[in-house]
């Protein structure tokens, strides 16, 4: 009997060794992932503190850090801070409309019932898989040659305010939601515009906030669009514009990093914050079609 006993303390003691030890190399492997990960943002910001040398070397004087180029980024290039706020302005206003026109679009499939209900949602899910690239030619000659909207917020903002993922993903949440309720608001006297304020809107803040985080971020970091639809250097977003100032400092390297870092402090912050939201909103819904 003792040596039965002995014998499972044993295995149990093999198999708690072998357990850390598994649990260990995965911290280690997510470590290493994380470090190549940042790398380059690390490498970005010890340039940015090495000051104006021709030779910049991976690792900075500690004590001997240079920020003056942070605020010499915004001295050599004025418009800097416009970029920055052309592209929020862009950003915030597609995100509102995403949320706007999906919410409609998905309360309507998700929950009413009308002829040709699954044909509208094939359709908004065929436009998932044609390439944005086949669109860009008529969108351009409608906002540039027909509307005359190059250089102004509304060229930038209007061809993205829906959204044929945002759609997809807020139906398929909707969904997830009993009918049952719907149906007792309905009886109980509620509207169906009350229900979608006051009901399934605030019980689908996981699927909204991840739909917010992706189409702001997905606008922020946009480039070919801007690129094509502004002449003018004040209109040009976060992008454009770095891209610009990067091909005007060609040498001089702590500028070029302290300006693509300063872009990118909004959306590294934005990701940080909603990065549980964003999966959160991504995974759940998932198992109802």
């Amino acid at each position: 009997m003792s040596a039965g006993v002995r014998s499972n303390e044993v295995h149990s003691t093999t198999y708690n060794a072998l357990e850390t030890a598994r649990q260990i190399g995965l911290y280690i492997l997510l470590i290493i992932a994380s470090l190549i990960v940042l790398f380059p943002i690390f490498f970005s910001l010890s340039l940015a503190v090495q000051g104006n040398t021709v030779a910049p070397s991976l690792l900075p004087n500690f004590s001997k850090l240079d920020w003056s180029s942070f605020p010499q980024a915004f001295a050599q290039e004025p418009n800097l801070g416009r970029w920055i706020i052309n592209s929020f302005v862009v950003s915030i206003a597609v995100t509102v409309g995403q949320l706007v026109t999906s919410s409609l679009a998905a309360y309507a499939l998700a929950t009413l019932d009308f002829p040709g209900k699954n044909i509208f949602f094939l359709i908004f899910l065929a436009t998932l898989m044609i390439p944005w690239e086949a669109t860009v030619i008529p969108n351009y000659l409608t906002i540039a040659r027909d509307l005359h909207w190059k250089d102004s917020y509304q060229g930038l903002i209007v061809p993205f305010l829906a959204s044929g993922f945002g759609i997809f993903l807020l139906r398929q949440y909707f969904m997830t939601i009993p009918r049952d309720l719907y149906e007792a608001a309905i009886i109980d006297g509620c509207g169906r515009t009350r229900y979608l304020w006051s009901i399934l809107l605030p019980l689908s803040r996981p699927a909204l906030g991840t739909l917010a985080v992706y189409a702001f971020l997905n606008t922020y970091n946009q480039y070919y669009w801007p690129l094509l639809i502004t002449d003018s250097s004040e209109w040009r977003t976060t992008q454009v514009g770095i891209t610009a100032f990067r091909s005007t400092e060609a040498a001089v390297f702590n500028l070029q990093m302290a300006g693509t870092l300063i872009v990118m402090v909004p959306t590294l912050l934005l990701l940080i914050i909603g990065q549980r939201q964003l999966v959160r909103g991504l995974t759940a819904g998932a198992l109802k079609g």
